[in-house]
């Protein structure tokens, strides 16, 4: 009785989440802007008739429903400037503005792309909101918390082909392109004071890096240890191709996969999985304030601590509420990642994936030894790149036929390169020789992995193009959960038989 009680209340509690979503994927499809009059009427009816009914339990339910999904239209609204001081207000026009970097600048091979905080104008000291965005060259370089003075011309964003740069770029609640802008640095010290620390230490551990390992693989360990892209060159192309870009980038894909590994290890060296679970919780807090907090990094954190609260847990059920609950958290902090983030999809599916799909095909793979986690590492690699199939073929339009085999040569090291070049880096301040020596031997695993994506890059079947719509993306993972559903079934019944 109980159970059925607790299963009734996880039903409601999932419907609820489901409909304030399902309010904000609507608007975000639809892109519906109107009034807000209409908003605060649709709010008070409901709250009306959720009075007056409140003792009909199913027309309760029902208003309820309704009630959060206007909720969810209304906070996709929100997400937009409304303020009349906004610098999407001017765009069209040259202005003279002030204000400071905001965000970690993302370094690339061909300029550096700034997100920049406005305060005021530069002739009139009058108060403007909002972010810009820019991109400049490699040199001078500019840091989180610089304060600069522009003068530029804002653009609106606009769609690039079948690409939508502008809500790209809304997600992190930037509405103006700064185009040939001229750049006079007047200060510094703003902004938060941790990650200015934070960044700080980040710019002299990428020097050290540099120092221990030449390119492109010191931007190949940066790109492990911190997600750093900027130097790769044609090794973006190549890890694309073989489908082992989440290597390099702080997603949830990756850090779920390393956080699975790890916490194997943990178990076989008999630390108890308890103590693993907390000792891997704190390593992924520390590794996402290192790599800057961002919000992809923030959510690949989450994603890796779900996948590990799964395995202490032991029950799908509740970890799927707590993984609808966290969709919920992030779309009400930032509504325009669900259906404009790809990276969110790909975050969220793959830990679903990681979650459901590994139990099923365990019994695959027995056969396999679990030395390093080489095991675990094979099923959790095959259940991600599974559930993310449909979605990648949809968003990318790329398949790499090669991407299973290539995932399952080099997964299994990655741990452990991160570990040397970790390590590397630390002894490198305390006698470079034996941080250079450790750093010699992070250089063979590097160099492993570099062939092997080489390799079957090269090879003229390693990736096709194929490019499916949005209707058969649905049918596909319909037919998937329904086959994980049933498989869930089965095993129940074989539990309770037994």
């Amino acid at each position: 009785m109980i159970k059925k009680i607790t299963q009734s209340k996880s039903k409601t509690f999932l419907t609820f989440c489901f409909c304030f979503i399902l309010g904000v994927a609507i608007t975000s499809l639809l892109e519906l802007k109107f009034d807000f009059i209409y908003l605060y009427l649709a709010l008070f009816i409901a709250a009306t008739f959720l009075i007056i009914y409140w003792s009909d339990k199913n027309k309760r339910f029902i208003i309820i429903c309704f009630l959060l999904a206007v909720l969810g239209v209304g906070r996709y609204l929100l997400a937009f400037p409304i303020s009349q001081n906004h610098v999407n207000n001017y765009t069209e026009q040259k202005i003279e503005l002030i204000g400071y970097v905001s965000a970690e600048p993302d370094v690339r091979m061909d300029g550096v792309r700034y997100i920049v905080e406005t305060q005021n104008f530069a002739s009139t000291k009058q108060n403007i909101q909002g972010k810009i965005y820019l991109k400049q060259n490699l040199y001078p370089r500019y840091n989180y918390g610089d304060k600069l003075k522009l003068k530029c011309e804002l653009e609106k964003p606009e769609t690039i082909e079948d690409f939508r740069y502008d809500m790209y770029l809304a997600r992190y609640k930037v509405f103006a392109i700064c185009q040939g802008a001229k750049i006079e640095k007047i200060g510094d010290g703003e902004g938060n004071f941790l990650f200015r620390g934070i960044f700080s230490l980040k710019q002299v551990v990428a020097s050290r890096i540099n120092k221990l390992w030449h390119e492109p693989n010191a931007s190949f360990m940066a790109g492990l240890l911190y997600g750093y892209r900027g130097g790769l060159g044609e090794l973006n192309e190549l890890f694309s191709r073989t489908g082992v870009t989440h290597i390099v980038a702080i997603s949830g894909y990756n850090i779920s996969i390393i956080a699975t590994v790890l916490i194997t290890i943990c178990v076989h060296l008999l630390i108890p999985r308890k103590k693993a679970f907390w000792f891997i919780t704190v390593g992924i807090i520390l590794f996402v304030l290192f790599a800057g907090a961002s919000a992809s990094v923030v959510r690949a954190g989450i994603m890796g601590v779900i996948v590990l609260l799964a395995k202490q847990m032991g029950r799908t059920s509740n970890v799927g509420n707590v993984m609808v609950l966290t969709a919920v958290v992030m779309t009400i902090h930032n509504p325009l990642i669900l259906i404009w983030d790809a990276g969110f999809q790909l975050s969220f599916i793959a830990t679903l994936g990681l979650v459901y799909l590994t139990p099923l095909i365990r019994d695959w793979f027995v056969h396999v030894p679990e030395v390093l986690g080489i095991r675990e590492s094979i099923i959790s690699t095959l259940a991600a790149i599974i559930s993310t199939l449909p979605l990648i073929l949809f968003q990318f339009g790329r398949l790499s036929i090669v991407a299973p085999i290539v995932n399952v040569l080099i997964l299994w090291i990655i741990p452990l390169i991160m570990l040397l070049g970790f390590v590397s880096v630390i002894f490198s301040f305390i006698l470079f020789p034996l941080g250079e020596l450790v750093a010699w031997i992070a250089w063979v695993g590097l160099q492993y992995i570099t062939v092997v994506v080489k390799w079957f890059a090269g090879l003229k079947f390693a990736a096709v193009d194929l490019q499916i719509g949005v209707v058969v993306m649905v049918l596909l993972y319909l037919t998937m959960f329904y086959w994980i559903y049933k498989k869930n079934n089965t095993v129940i019944a074989r539990n309770e038989n037994t």
